[in-house]
């Protein structure tokens, strides 16, 4: 008899949705209402869904609760509500990581499928990556490796960014798992994408703190990034050089000239160059050396800022991803290449 009458609130009370449920801490019968909404029609799918990611975005715990029971919809019928669930699971997993992780295996999932939507591809890898963070085990298996890594080839733009950033991710939650591809990551460093390039810099960098010898065959990838357009993958490329000549016996002279150069920049890259010119003179790094250079937590807690600003269009209202100029006002996606303004 409950059922029913949560049944009739539902059908009638836009009150009893399933995000209003979640956000008061209704879990029981927003469990039964996610029973319920797997039948229902694909625009109120879509519509709570969507609505739920918001509650998540503003309280990622408050979500965690009935993620379990979301899996389901990753694997709806219906494109949109895949979309919106992959989505929803990006906002939960950005802020309470472990809430996702029973639901990695079905995200793995989507990301293997070649035939899935490739948005939706993208935002079941920046899940895994966020899961990876805190809880590498649960978010990756070696099949899961593999895809992240093979999809920085043959994938759509929006879909190798978050490749990209869900390598960098695994980087700082275990660079153990990762320390044995640097060379795939590095054969990359060179992609069209400010965000791809970044990002892998930055998952070099993690590695080379861990294990600077694990990115000794990536030097000259990393040199010819000095001279990289974007402020943020030169600095970063900096920093692996600096952690690896601060480490290793390696040789160094390719990049003391470029080093020096970049020591008249300001802020991040000087920062960088600064710290890694004195390592390849052979310099002893220096006590109270500037705190975010060459420390993984410093870079945990940066990145995601960089990545904003990164991705802003730019002053001329260009596409962050593949540089089509934008008109003003426009449409929500680039025409070129499909990504989200």
């Amino acid at each position: 008899m409950r059922q029913s009458n949560v049944d009739s609130s539902d059908q009638s009370s836009p009150g009893r949705r399933l995000p209003e449920l979640v956000a008061d801490g209704d879990h029981e019968r927003a469990l039964e209402r996610a029973d319920a909404l797997a039948t229902a029609p694909v625009d109120q799918r879509k519509a709570e869904l969507q609505s739920l990611r918001a509650v998540a975005e503003d309280d990622p715990t408050a979500v965690g609760p009935v993620a379990p029971a979301l899996e389901r919809f990753l694997a709806d019928d219906e494109r949109a509500v895949r979309l919106s669930t992959a989505k929803l699971f990006v906002a939960v997993a950005e802020g309470d990581p472990g809430a996702v992780a029973p639901v990695a295996q079905a995200l793995a999932d989507r990301l293997a499928d070649e035939s899935e939507f490739y948005y939706v591809r993208a935002r079941a890898a920046e899940a895994l990556g966020y899961v990876a963070v805190e809880r590498p085990d649960d978010a990756l298996s070696p099949e899961v490796l593999a895809d992240l890594r093979v999809g920085l080839s043959f994938d759509e733009p929006e879909v190798t960014v978050k490749l990209a950033k869900a390598l960098e991710h695994v980087a700082l939650g275990n660079p153990g798992r990762i320390r044995h591809h640097a060379d795939t990551l590095a054969e990359h460093l060179d992609d069209d994408r400010d965000l791809v390039r970044y990002h892998l810099a930055t998952a070099l960098v993690v590695v080379a703190c861990d294990s600077p010898e694990a990115i000794a065959d990536t030097r000259d990838a990393l040199v010819a990034r000095l001279a990289d357009e974007n402020d943020y993958v030169r600095g970063r490329a900096a920093e692996a050089l600096g952690v690896l000549a601060h480490s290793t016996d390696a040789d160094r002279s390719r990049a003391a000239p470029r080093l020096e150069e970049l020591r008249d920049e300001e802020g991040f890259v000087a920062d960088r160059a600064r710290f890694a010119a004195r390592a390849v003179k052979g310099e002893e790094a220096p006590s109270g050396r500037v705190a975010d250079v060459g420390s993984p937590e410093a870079i945990r807690e940066q990145t995601e800022e960089i990545a904003e600003a990164i991705a802003a269009p730019d002053a001329d209202g260009e596409c962050p991803h593949c540089g089509l100029a934008l008109p003003e006002p426009g449409p929500p996606m680039c025409p070129r290449c499909g990504a989200p303004r």
